[in-house]
């Protein structure tokens, strides 16, 4: 499967872009290849002058957490730690204290302030996902892929998510933003639309 078929693209620093198109034209496989998840056949990957594309295990491992943030559709949050924990466990080691300040900064401003010491199965899903959103923030990356992440979420909640997104990008951040709904994609200021690999709208 050609999974993306002469696709080339770039992303200015600082843009929110969202991505459409029907399941099985190459959005995930963009944002895997964009977060170092994986390689190209051919073809590179350039993310802030690194060449992704051809990194070494350890450098991609260091790309992945300090560079980009990653928020997935399905939350990926640990069942037995507290929302804290969970954002911790993303957090460096060197300096724990500051890391704990910083969770609790970013759990309030994702209006979780209250649950720090729940658990995920206590959450809804829409606090399920701005905790994961928390989490992806707590490294101060410069790009956040987010992969369906209002796809689990009705649309107050998924809005909320949203709007998230678009405050890390108004300071500065880059998001890059897979949907396949129409208003998740209005929160972007670009949208490309992919099908069968490639790129058929700009």
């Amino acid at each position: 499967v050609r999974a993306l078929d002469d696709v080339s693209l770039k992303i200015g620093q600082g843009e929110f872009v969202a991505v459409r198109g029907p399941s099985g034209s190459g959005k995930s496989t963009l944002l895997m290849l964009v977060g170092g998840l994986g390689r190209p056949t051919h073809g590179r990957v350039i993310v802030g002058g690194k060449k992704v594309s051809a990194a070494s295990a350890a450098e991609l491992a260091d790309y992945r957490a300090t560079i980009v943030g990653f928020v997935f559709q399905m939350f990926h949050l640990l069942p037995y730690l507290t929302v804290l924990e969970n954002v911790l466990a993303a957090a460096p080691s060197g300096q724990p204290a500051a890391g704990v300040e910083r969770a609790k900064q970013l759990l309030e401003q994702c209006g979780l302030a209250e649950r720090v010491k729940h658990y995920p199965g206590e959450l809804s899903a829409g606090e399920r996902q701005r905790v994961a959103i928390a989490r992806a923030m707590i490294n101060n990356p410069q790009l956040i892929l987010a992969d369906e992440p209002t796809g689990n979420l009705d649309r107050p909640s998924g809005e909320e998510v949203l709007k998230l997104l678009a405050e890390f990008n108004r300071a500065g951040g880059t998001v890059l933003l897979v949907t396949h709904q129409q208003w998740a994609a209005d929160f972007a200021g670009r949208t490309l639309r992919l099908e069968a690999g490639r790129i058929v709208e700009n």
